[in-house]
């Protein structure tokens, strides 16, 4: 994190000092805001709409949120249908301006896919905005076809980092070359840490790497380096596991050899740790899913969630290796 501070510091000492107001951002959730404030530095004032350790599944946009979004001169979101009340809140506050998607360039995983043919996603990429997902009638919102949990991978960051890049310069021309140089550095300090990923996972034998989370938010991360996820719920946090889909899971707990099973920091963890319990399986930890920690907590930025993620996965299932 030093070096990326450092090689952040040395980009933006070689711009001209920046003495306009700056870029009013507004991201629609926390992973989002810590991304654009890193690659937009002092040029940019971002604003969260779904802050750390909130839940944007079940997110209602106040009348205060509307009218700083009316106010903004850009926005950035992921897409792929997580945030579904994006389309309600544009319209009601009135925004005509640029709407950045951080997932533009992503290869998308459908929900439910295993992540073993990815190949055939690509076709399917100008998806983005045809991923229509489904409001109820509380006004909570249900993901499409398309799971959207692409930051997960960090390959797909820095795809993410680029693609913010490219909305901000687009919106402020004058900044492009700072934006530019922050993105470069922001996406090698993502490259470093996917290398250490891929590295520290190849130590724990294919076999051994199969765990149970609360949701399925973790399909890419596990097709990036080879994990396998189950979870009684599907990629919303707001599903609900029947009975019968929770009779079946501790059955595949008990038959396959469910290495451990994971808590999630923004989710109901009562149900997971009711199986751990009726399985005897060991709790491995708690992960960051779709929000990072406050500041001071171990996820408080991407790259901390990420290596906090990581840490914690490697350590639980090196035990059983």
């Amino acid at each position: 994190m030093r070096t990326l501070l450092l090689a952040l510091g040395l980009a933006a000492a070689a711009q001209p000092a920046h003495a306009a107001e700056p870029l009013q951002v507004v991201a629609t959730f926390s992973i989002l805001g810590d991304m654009t404030e890193v690659i937009g530095g002092e040029r940019v004032a971002v604003t969260t709409l779904v802050g750390a350790g909130g839940d944007l599944h079940v997110f209602n946009p106040t009348p205060r949120q509307a009218a700083t979004v009316a106010k903004a001169d850009a926005i950035v979101m992921n897409g792929l249908s997580l945030e579904g009340w994006m389309e309600r809140l544009v319209a009601a506050s009135g925004y005509r301006g640029p709407v950045i998607v951080a997932s533009r360039d992503v290869a998308p995983l459908r929900t439910g896919d295993t992540g073993s043919e990815a190949a055939h996603r690509q076709a399917d990429a100008d998806h983005v905005d045809a991923n229509h997902a489904d409001t109820d009638h509380t006004g909570h919102h249900h993901h499409g076809v398309y799971d959207p949990h692409a930051w997960q991978d960090l390959s797909n960051a820095v795809l993410y980092v680029h693609a913010i890049a490219d909305g901000l310069a687009a919106a402020d021309p004058d900044g492009a070359e700072t934006y530019a140089a922050n993105a470069a550095a922001y996406a090698e300090a993502i490259a470093a840490l996917d290398a250490e990923a891929k590295a520290e996972m190849a130590t724990i034998p294919l076999d051994a790497r199969t765990i149970l989370t609360n949701h399925d938010a973790f399909a890419y991360f596990g097709e990036a380096y080879g994990v396998t996820f189950v979870s009684p719920q599907g990629v919303s946090t707001e599903a609900e596991p029947s009975a019968r889909d929770v009779a079946a899971l501790v059955t595949q707990i008990r038959d396959a050899g469910i290495d451990a099973v994971f808590l999630e920091n923004v989710a109901d963890n009562r149900l997971v740790e009711q199986i751990a319990v009726e399985t005897g399986v060991t709790l491995g930890g708690e992960l960051y899913a779709d929000a990072l920690s406050p500041a001071g907590g171990d996820g408080a930025t991407y790259l901390d969630m990420m290596r906090h993620n990581l840490g914690v996965l490697v350590k639980a299932l090196g035990k059983g290796a």
